[in-house]
């Protein structure tokens, strides 16, 4: 004859059931704790350095002096080396500014800066001399030996973190340009910022 469970071995049972349960949401919790945690410390996305230099100055020249247009090789160098997170963006224009008024583009093709790692792109910077030479400042410039422009950009794309997390980011950066026209030598200090 088969004897029937007790009250206290069925409430015994239960009881380990409960305990596994209640183990189980504490480790998942505690886990993703942990892991938020530390995606919003060690893992969250800083900004990353990016720089500009400028290469040769090609010169195209037509017979109307103010439709002169200046070419200027850029090397745009993105360091992501502070990021767990790679940054893949999507093709941009940087716009170069003389005292408000917009005198050159460059075109920023899509590219993935990896995780810890750097990236070099070249592009060129079509300086509209028209727009230059008639701003008003330009001659004050000029006999002061400088030229100082500003330049900016937008790139938006996603940081992706150990290839499982996806957040859509836009990196904004902008860039003190200083031309000195007697060394024909230039100088660039930029600063960038990240929103998620």
């Amino acid at each position: 004859m088969k004897s029937k469970p007790t009250g206290t071995s069925r409430r015994s049972g239960s009881r380990c059931l409960i305990i596994c349960c209640m183990a189980a949401v504490a480790s998942i919790l505690i886990t993703g704790a942990v892991f938020t945690a530390l995606c919003l410390t060690v893992f969250k996305p800083r900004e990353a350095e990016i720089s500009t230099h400028f290469e040769d100055i090609n010169n195209s020249f037509s017979p109307n002096i103010t439709s002169l247009n200046v070419s200027i090789d850029v090397i745009i160098t993105i360091d992501n080396r502070k990021n767990y997170g790679s940054f893949k963006f999507n093709n941009a224009i940087a716009y170069v500014y003389y005292h408000g008024d917009v005198v050159a583009e460059a075109q920023i093709q899509h590219n993935l800066v990896p995780a810890r790692g750097k990236v070099n792109m070249t592009s060129s910077a079509d300086f509209m001399m028209g727009k230059l030479i008639s701003n008003p400042n330009f001659v004050d410039d000029v006999v002061s030996g400088s030229l100082h422009l500003t330049s900016t950009s937008s790139l938006h794309g996603k940081v992706i973190l150990f290839k499982i997390l996806r957040m859509h980011a836009t990196t904004f950066s902008s860039c003190n340009i200083s031309f000195n026209i007697n060394d024909r030598d230039i100088q660039t200090t930029c600063n960038s910022k990240i929103k998620l």
